[in-house]
């Protein structure tokens, strides 16, 4: 079993927050882009500029 902080990391593309590998993701993890749907159907906007809180 591996701990969570062994898992790979990406930054979300809309919110710019960290989130790490899942299960569901392993056939597709190179184009995962977002961290959650509600990232994924947010209105889009330039992946260079994260979403300031």
């Amino acid at each position: 079993m591996r701990k969570k902080s062994d898992l790979p990391q990406k930054v979300c593309a809309y919110c710019g927050l960290p989130f790490a590998w899942r299960k569901k993701w392993k056939d597709d993890w190179e184009h995962v882009k977002y961290c959650s749907q509600r990232c994924r159907n947010s209105p889009k906007q330039t992946e260079a500029q994260p979403k300031e809180r």
